[in-house]
């Protein structure tokens, strides 16, 4: 049989549940504008009842509260922070596509490519009515420097575009460095105070706070484990806390975490030939290469290597057919189109990193063979033997060779490559017109090229052995070999970057042909009327491997067929943002309806434990009451 005071103590059971719920309500009440912060509740359960031995058996034991419990729903933490990744990666291309656009945009107050090229074409025009006037021609040289001028412009832009997108890489590294680190830090306060039995219910908030912005960073997935003591076979209410980024790798293993590392490539590392110099590598701080072209990166981290990095899935790859251990170097043969044109090309000419099946080499120079009858391509690479860990053997036949990665996306190197084979296109055959076979310049020599490019050294690369050697060899470093002079035997050093006019045409623009046949008098213009065919004709835009127009357009179409794909990538960029801006905030409010303080809900549970603790306070002076009656008033 219980006690006389078995229903005091059931009161003051009573008394500390309700004045429990009332702090945590309190607790909820305080935090109702704190970032982060999940409602919490006390949990009550009866306490175990009492054995009396009496007709009804058993007796109730009051309440106890067993936890202060943190009210989240998993479910839409993992959908939050799923929406959160695509949206990070939107962000940074609409942003950085708004830049592109703005880069080709043309209006009153932008003289673009049109209106560059129209200008140029308006010189030629007049040229066409007066050959012989050395003043015209000039005027038309001007502009076509303008030309070149905005190639220059526009390439450099986006060069610096990249060294942007490249530095906030190293800055978004830094960030989820430092959010695994504090990660690691709570794991270990979590663990602490939780060995105890109690719930670090803030320590968690803060901790799933820090997930969620790594979430924008990259993509997230967190796995939570019981420890269990399996010598005494019980759970010791620690856990083993997971944090893995970017398609399953570790960041973040309860107290340890991994850092990212960025590491700046050589030049003789670069990946693309445009690309600008020191693009950072990233690598894992145990010296593990992180996979930087998981299309599972996600995040922000994933829209800035695709804008980075991006080719559209053009890049070098092919099949070894041959390995010169002698020469230290391997041809490889390629079948894709693009890689057969060298208009196209986008091979380093200062060196790189070859893949020759699972092994890495370094290669210093290429050069390239294109059979036409055949519809054969191959590179040969002479290879580095000074970097690198591998030696070259034929072991390495019939493998896969790969330079740099398919990257899925129009980033900055492919409106690079667009850029560059344009201005190769339309410079080659616009000197294949001007020095075609009797044309002469105004003092009567052999013409003139116009369009070159300007090297390095401050010099000029001359593109004439091109039409005498024929386009079917390629060296990216040396000189022709044959002819022992300057001269280049392609046009793919010529980039958009260094696109210029012939130093030579610039000072005297009476080398400019316009006619062909010494004899003829220099009214004759059929040159000039060639070039007017340039313009508007995409069969007179011819590559190397015979194929006509740039995309299938002529020369004055080249803007529209670029703003195409910068107009579409930029409106698909935008569009994905604002969907998973919309989601964020549909997700976020039920996130809100769980975990979120409701100010009129807390009022109502304050009133409710309110009532509860006046209640078992009356229940406790009733009681003092009973036992003052039943100790100070009855006796003998």
């Amino acid at each position: 049989m219980p006690s006389q005071f078995f229903g005091l103590n059931i009161s003051y059971t009573g008394l500390t549940a309700a004045n429990a719920s009332l702090n945590t309500t309190a607790n909820n009440i305080a935090n109702v504008e704190t970032e982060g912060y999940s409602r919490q509740q006390a949990v009550q359960e009866a306490n175990l009842a009492l054995r009396t031995y009496t007709t009804y058996g058993s007796a109730g034991a009051g309440v106890d509260t067993t936890e202060i419990k943190r009210i989240r729903d998993e479910f839409y933490d993992t959908k939050y922070w799923d929406n959160q990744e695509k949206l990070g990666e939107n962000t940074i291309k609409s942003y950085y596509m708004e830049s592109i656009e703005n880069y080709f945009l043309e209006d009153d107050q932008n003289a673009g490519f049109n209106t560059t090229f129209n200008l140029m074409y308006n010189a030629l025009e007049e040229l066409q009515k007066n050959a012989g006037d050395s003043s015209t021609k000039a005027q038309f040289v001007n502009y076509a420097k303008s030309l070149c001028d905005y190639f220059n412009t526009l390439s450099n832009q986006l060069t610096e575009l990249q060294k942007d997108v490249n530095m906030e890489i190293k800055d978004t590294v830094s960030r989820i460095n430092s959010i695994a680190e504090q990660i690691a830090s709570l794991n270990k306060q979590i663990n602490v105070i939780e060995l105890s039995g109690a719930k670090a219910n803030e320590l968690r908030d803060a901790r799933a706070v820090l997930i969620d912005e790594l979430a924008t960073y990259v993509s997230v997935e967190t796995k939570e484990t019981p420890i269990i003591d399996t010598v005494n076979n019980y759970d010791t209410g620690a856990n083993r806390f997971m944090v893995t980024v970017a398609g399953g790798q570790v960041l973040v293993d309860t107290n340890d975490y991994n850092t990212i590392e960025c590491v700046a490539r050589e030049v003789n590392e670069t990946m693309n030939q445009s690309d600008c110099v020191g693009l950072y590598e990233l690598k894992w701080s145990n010296g593990n290469d992180f996979n930087l072209y998981s299309t599972m990166t996600g995040g922000k981290l994933q829209g800035l290597i695709e804008m980075r990095d991006g080719n559209n899935t053009e890049y070098f790859n092919g099949t070894v057919t041959a390995v010169d251990l002698g020469k230290n170097t391997v041809t490889v043969t390629v079948s894709k189109d693009y890689l057969k044109d060298l208009d196209k090309c986008t091979l380093s000419s200062s060196g790189g990193i070859i893949n020759l099946g699972n092994e890495k080499f370094y290669y210093k120079d290429w050069t390239y063979n294109y059979d036409e009858t055949k519809d054969v391509c191959t590179y040969t690479f002479e290879l580095d033997s000074n970097f690198g860990d591998n030696t070259l053997s034929t072991s390495r036949m019939n493998k896969e060779a790969k330079v740099g990665k398919a990257i899925d996306y129009q980033g900055i190197p492919y409106y690079q490559e667009q850029l560059n084979e344009f201005v190769r296109l339309f410079a080659k055959n616009f000197n294949r017109i001007l020095t075609q076979a009797g044309s002469v310049d105004s003092y009567g020599n052999p013409a003139s090229l116009l369009f070159v490019g300007n090297d390095v050294l401050g010099g000029q690369y001359d593109f004439n052995d091109y039409y005498t050697s024929g386009s079917n060899v390629c060296s990216t470093k040396d000189p022709n070999p044959d002819s022992g002079d300057d001269y280049y035997d392609s046009y793919y050093l010529l980039t958009a970057a260094n696109f210029a006019i012939n130093n030579t045409v610039s000072l005297d623009p009476k080398l400019l042909a316009t006619r062909t046949g010494v004899s003829d008098g220099e009214s004759k213009c059929d040159v000039v009327d060639q070039l007017l065919e340039l313009k508007s004709d995409y069969t007179k835009l011819v590559s190397d491997t015979g194929r006509t127009g740039f995309r299938g357009g002529s020369a004055s179409e080249f803007l529209q067929s670029l703003l195409s794909d910068v107009a579409l990538n930029a409106s698909r960029a935008k569009s994905s943002k604002t969907y998973y801006e919309t989601m964020e905030n549909t997700i976020e409010n039920q996130r809100i309806a769980i975990s979120g303080v409701d100010s009129d809900e807390e009022a109502v549970s304050l009133v409710k434990f309110q009532n509860a603790y006046n209640l078992s306070s009356k229940m406790i002076q009733v009681f003092s009451e009973i036992y003052n009656r039943l100790i100070l008033e009855t006796g003998v």
